[in-house]
Parts: C-alpha cells; sequence; structure tokens
C-alpha cells in the first residue's frame, strides 16, 4: 500500500503543471464572450456600412476608399522604377514556353516568378495568377497547371513567388508559411503583408505591359483563396486589369472575423469603414466572376457569404449600367484551384479578353507539368541577394527607422504620450462598469470585472496584513493558473498584496473557439489579434486599457497607494506602454519579455503570441523608449529580441545605453537593470 502512496505522489508531482494552483473566479462551461462579442461588432459594422445611390457618390467614395486602402496597407506604386527584367532558364512544355525570371518591384528588391507564353508571335492577351499560401508559392503544382491552361489557350501568364513565399523564404529552398508572425512582422514596421503583394502584383502588371509580346490593354487577374484576395485588391486599385476571376476567395469582412484567415487577407481598421461589396464595386464596369466552392469548410468563404457581398456589389455594377459585367457561380468542389475553375476561368477570360464565347467553360487540354527544379529562377541556396526575404526587409527597414529617432532634438513626452495612445488604438469608449465579488477561496478573494463592451475581467486578490495598500499586479501570458509558485511565494515573503489577472484572451478569460481555429500550427491569439486589427483595435491597445481599469479600481475599491506590475513575455510590452500614459507606476519587472520590436535574423514562431504585434511602433519609436517614459524602475530578466531570441551581455548593454539617451531626453527618472 506504502508503494502505491509512492507512486501516486511522484505522479501526482511529475504531471502538476508549473503554474499556481489558484481558484477560479468563474465555474467551469462558461459562454464565449469573446466570441459572441466580436461577431456581433463585425455583424454592426456589416450593417453601418451603406453605399451610395448614384454613381457621383459612388464615385467621390470610390476615391475615399482607394485612399483609405492605400494608408492602411501601405501599397505603393513605382511605375518609373526600372524592371531589370532577368532571365535564369527557359523551358518548352508540350509547345509552352516558360522562363524563370526575376524583377524589381521595389527599389532594391526584386521577386522571383515564371512567364508562361503560348506558341506563336503575339501580342497575346496576358494573366497575373497570383499565388494562395502554399509554401513553396508558384511552384506548387496547382498553379502550374494555371499556367499552362492559360497558355494553350493563347494567354500569357505571369505567376510571381508571393512575398515571403516560394523562393522569396528566411533561407532559399526552404519554404515556409508567410503569413503568422513572419508576415505579421510587417506590421511593426508600418508595412503590411497585404500591401506589400498589391505593390509587387502592381509591378506584375507593368511588367507584363511591357512585354512586346503582350497586348497591354488585355490583361486579367486570377488566383485562388489567398491569391484570389489578392485578384480583388489588384483589380479594384488597378484600373489595367480588365478581367478578373478571385476563387474561393470571396465572402465578407464580417466572415473575416472569428474565422481562419491569413495576416495576407487583412486590412488594418478595414471593418470601421468599408465592406467587401465596396471593394468588389471598386472593380466595376471591368469584368467581374467571384467563383466559390460548394464544399466550402472556410466560413470566411462560403457560398452564402459570397452571394451577399455579390448582391451589393451588383448595385454598383448597375450604376455603370453593367451588371452583365458581374457574374458568380458556385462550383461542387473543395478549397482550391481545380480543373472545374480553370475551365470556367479560360471561358471567362475568352469572353473579355479575346470577345469569344458567352463565358461558359471551355475544355482542357493535356496539361504537362514541369518538376520544381525546372521552375526555379535560382539553384538551390544561390538566390541573388536582390531577392529580399521577409526577415531582410523588417530588419532593414527596421533599423533605419530607429536610426531615426536618433539626432531629433528635444523630445517632448505629452506629444510622446499622444502619438502612442493613437498608435495601440486603445478604445475610448470602453470603461468599467461595476464589479463582481464571489467570496474568498484558497485565500483568494474572487472578483470579476464588468466592462461597458460586455466583457468580463476575472481577478483574484490575496491582501497582505504587513503592508495593506501595497500591491503587486502579475500579468502572465497563459493566464493566472500558470503564474510560478515561487513568483507568489517571493511576493508574499516581501509583504506585498497579491493581485492576479486573466486579460483578454487570457485564462478563464480565453474564447474557446479562437483557440480551436488557431490548432497546432498557429500562434496563439492569430485569430483574436487578427479580428482586433480589422475592428480598430490591437491586443496591446485592449491589454493597456485593462490595465488602466484594474489599476484605477485598486486604488479606489481597495486603497492600494502602490502598485508594482510584474509581466510575462507578451504582457511586457502592454506594461511598459501602460506606464509609459500613466505615470503611476513605481516597479516593473518583465521576464522573457523582448525589449525591442527591431527584427533580428530569424523568427520563433511560436515564441510569442500574435498578441504582440502593433502596426507602426517602429515608427513612433520601441520599447526602450516608452521604458523611458514610465519614470519607473524596470526590471528585465531574460531580455529577448522580438523573435524570442535572447540578448547577449554586449547587445544588453547597448540597450542600456539607449534606454538612458531617451530617458535623459526627456528628463525622467527610473533605471533600467537587465538580468541576464
Amino acid at each position: 500500500m506504502k508503494l502505491i502512496y509512492l507512486v501516486l505522489f511522484f505522479f501526482v508531482l511529475y504531471f502538476t503543471p508549473a503554474g499556481t494552483q489558484v481558484p477560479n473566479v468563474f465555474s467551469k462551461q462558461q459562454p464565449d464572450l469573446i466570441q459572441s462579442g466580436l461577431n456581433h461588432r463585425a455583424a454592426l459594422a456589416y450593417k453601418t456600412h451603406q453605399m451610395p445611390h448614384n454613381l457621383e457618390a459612388w464615385e467621390e467614395r470610390k476615391a475615399e476608399l482607394r485612399a483609405f486602402i492605400t494608408s492602411k496597407t501601405g501599397a505603393r506604386k513605382y511605375s518609373d522604377l526600372p524592371l531589370e527584367y532577368q532571365e535564369t532558364g527557359q523551358h518548352q512544355s508540350d509547345g509552352v514556353t516558360v522562363k524563370n525570371i526575376y524583377f524589381q518591384t521595389r527599389p532594391g528588391v526584386f521577386t522571383t516568378a515564371n512567364l508562361y507564353i503560348p506558341a506563336g508571335d503575339g501580342p497575346f492577351p496576358a494573366v497575373i495568377t497570383m499565388m494562395g499560401h502554399s509554401r513553396n508559392g508558384r511552384l506548387y503544382e496547382v498553379y502550374q497547371a494555371i499556367g499552362q491552361a492559360l497558355a494553350k489557350h493563347g494567354y500569357v501568364s505571369l505567376h510571381m513567388d508571393p512575398w515571403g513565399a516560394g523562393e522569396r523564404t528566411t533561407t532559399h529552398g526552404d519554404f515556409e508559411y508567410h503569413g503568422a508572425h513572419l508576415g505579421a512582422s510587417l506590421f511593426n514596421i508600418g508595412e503590411s503583408l497585404l500591401g506589400m503583394q498589391i505593390t509587387d502584383n502592381r509591378r506584375g502588371v507593368d511588367l507584363l505591359s511591357s512585354l512586346p509580346f503582350v497586348d497591354s490593354e488585355l490583361i486579367g487577374a486570377t488566383g485562388a483563396s489567398g491569391g484570389g484576395n489578392q485578384t480583388m485588391w489588384l483589380a479594384a486599385m488597378d484600373d489595367r486589369i480588365k478581367a478578373a476571376m478571385p476563387v474561393v476567395s470571396v465572402g465578407t469582412f464580417q466572415s473575416y472575423i472569428m474565422a481562419s484567415n491569413c495576416v495576407c487577407e487583412t486590412l488594418i481598421d478595414g471593418l470601421t469603414f468599408t465592406e467587401e461589396s465596396e471593394v468588389l464595386g471598386m472593380i466595376a464596369p471591368r469584368a467581374l466572376k467571384l467563383v466559390n466552392a460548394g464544399q466550402e469548410k472556410n466560413k470566411a468563404f462560403i457560398p452564402s457569404e459570397m452571394q451577399r457581398s455579390f448582391r451589393h456589389a451588383e448595385a454598383i455594377f448597375d450604376l455603370y449600367q453593367a451588371k452583365s459585367q458581374l457574374d458568380s457561380q458556385v462550383i461542387d468542389m473543395t478549397h482550391g484551384y481545380h480543373p472545374e475553375a480553370r475551365k470556367t476561368l479560360v471561358g471567362w477570360m475568352d469572353k473579355h479578353l479575346k470577345n469569344i464565347g458567352n463565358g461558359a467553360p471551355r475544355s482542357e487540354r493535356d496539361i504537362s507539368l514541369l518538376t520544381s527544379g525546372e521552375l526555379m529562377t535560382f539553384d538551390r541556396g544561390n538566390r541573388s541577394a536582390r531577392v529580399t526575404s521577409t526577415v531582410e526587409y523588417c530588419s532593414l527597414i527596421g533599423r533605419e527607422l530607429k536610426d531615426s529617432q536618433h539626432g531629433q532634438g528635444p523630445m517632448n513626452i505629452s506629444h510622446e504620450k499622444e502619438k502612442l495612445t493613437r498608435l495601440l488604438k486603445i478604445p475610448e469608449n470602453v470603461k468599467l462598469r461595476k464589479s463582481h465579488s464571489y467570496g474568498e477561496q484558497k485565500g483568494w478573494t474572487r472578483y470579476a470585472l464588468e466592462v461597458t463592451d460586455d466583457y468580463l475581467i476575472p481577478v483574484l486578490i490575496r491582501k497582505s496584513s504587513r503592508n495593506p495598500g501595497e500591491y503587486v499586479l502579475i500579468a502572465h501570458h497563459k493566464g493566472k493558473a500558470m503564474v510560478p509558485e515561487e513568483v507568489l511565494q517571493d511576493y508574499q515573503s516581501d509583504g506585498k498584496g497579491i493581485v492576479l489577472v486573466d486579460f483578454w484572451g487570457l485564462g478563464e478569460n480565453s474564447s474557446e473557439v479562437a483557440t480551436r481555429l488557431n490548432g497546432s500550427s498557429l500562434p496563439a491569439f492569430h485569430t483574436l489579434s487578427r479580428s482586433l486589427i480589422w475592428l480598430g483595435e490591437t491586443m496591446q491597445g485592449r491589454w493597456v486599457q485593462e490595465m488602466e481599469m484594474v489599476y484605477r479600481w485598486l486604488r479606489e475599491s481597495h486603497h492600494a497607494n502602490r502598485i508594482d506590475i510584474h509581466a510575462f513575455k507578451d504582457l511586457g510590452p502592454a506594461t511598459l506602454f501602460y506606464a509609459a500614459l500613466d505615470d503611476q507606476v513605481g516597479q516593473i519587472t518583465m521576464e522573457d519579455a523582448p525589449i525591442s520590436y527591431l527584427f533580428d535574423d530569424g523568427v520563433a514562431e511560436n515564441y510569442y503570441s500574435m498578441a504582440i504585434h502593433v502596426p507602426g511602433i517602429l515608427k513612433w519609436g520601441d520599447l526602450l523608449l516608452a521604458a523611458a517614459m514610465t519614470g519607473a524602475n524596470v526590471q528585465v530578466r531574460n531580455p529577448r529580441t522580438i523573435s524570442g531570441k535572447k540578448y547577449g551581455m554586449a547587445e544588453s548593454n547597448e540597450l542600456i545605453k539607449e534606454y538612458e539617451y531617451f530617458r535623459s531626453g526627456f528628463e525622467t527618472g527610473g533605471s533600467l537593470e537587465i538580468e541576464r
């Protein structure tokens, strides 16, 4: 019997989580308030976006939309930039010539691509075929088949690797997903993956227009999933596209909320300004056909969502008396660019670029595919340095932005606070409504703070009899239950009252639906951070706001006269931002938190969650600027880069110098201590 108890003891000891055995505030099986709340906000946004009912008003609205999209995506035009077109290989495949090429899409930045060219002299109509989320980009056989099918029907087809995919990955030949943290890193430098792709694809049209064997007046666009999304944005922003066919990619922006969509499909603040039907309407009166899959599983692209946008877009086409230019079709297929869609594509392009037929699907000719090696612009591992990866670009632009912050003259802390507040997009109308007390359990008093946008913040408090007005607020990136026991013991020994909080999306305040959508392959907060960005917020801003509410509540309801903060990982930046804006925090401890948004030479994909990113943060400054604004004593244990790598001794010393530069400029108090 003793042996059995001993075995059970070690079993429990070994398999008990490393976190703290603290009580829950709520009982189990609670409703998913985050899911219902975000879906409600998205539905409200959908309903408030009403389109003009006359052509003059619509043209004004269209100009506003283009300006908004340009501003929020960072998309650019480089019409006068030399293409510097280069060929590295050529293959013949059953009458189709396939060229391996690269060319300049923005100053000093090149993309890899293939050209599929039909037999004959031309000039031919052309189609820019945009890739989805495949790690190997244009090398994916499904996309190659589109190029072959188009060329055999007399079209030139340009296939570019999407930004960050195919031959544009961090290490040439090691294919990686271009979204998630990698793609979201562009937000921090004031760019977006959506904007990078619009810019690239515009340059693709520039290239096609420059080729002597292409009729520059007859250019179409297509793609599936993420490539279909690119098709919509390119056609909306570039009038040179005469016919477009996005496949398995159109729904409503409302349906993007709490769905599994890529960062490349994320428009910053999108739902605060527009809906997908308006973006589709921007293509009018040019030809547009929406193709969706009858067996679609992603709620963002199910046929019923597409039809909602189609009906509203149809009203815009009708303003131009061009309803016949808009069409939709649901094909009995799964998500993808299947043969049925390719046949539909050829029929649609024949009608609108060749004036042949009525748009019905065309029969498909035999397709002979090339190998990935034959399609690659460069031999594996021997890519030109002019082809820039996301990591290289973010590092370069980030360093330029940081360097520009020095030597700008006197710094005004009030102005910096105003800019930081706007950047974080802290909701102005969300306040603490009331608090609910649920009594004591396991030495902790349980509370729920009810806020005016109908969420609850779970809070646990353990008061100190020695120093009743002194507290430490502990913010853990996995929720209050995961705070290490030794951390609690240390603060209890110091005579501190302890406050544990599950901030938005964490612990008892999490969303089961969002967690399920993220799965095992995507970083935490992939679903929630994208949803907030669409709705005009940021995760860091949401956490800053909740810190402010908890802080004020502790002062007013618990007579707190000193509240320190101990934050882990992703909550570190939010803590610095809050303290920079509030001036009331005297001591900050951060563990395994980033100390800069500057990208280094790689990304530990799931070390931080997607909550870490703040669009445009490096254009404002960086975390050490925020630390200097706090006037607090900041202790950083195991400081890390934004990609999750630990800083070395020499790098840590440079961080302290940077902090002192900003602190002296603001003439604030406080200090920075780094423990490695």
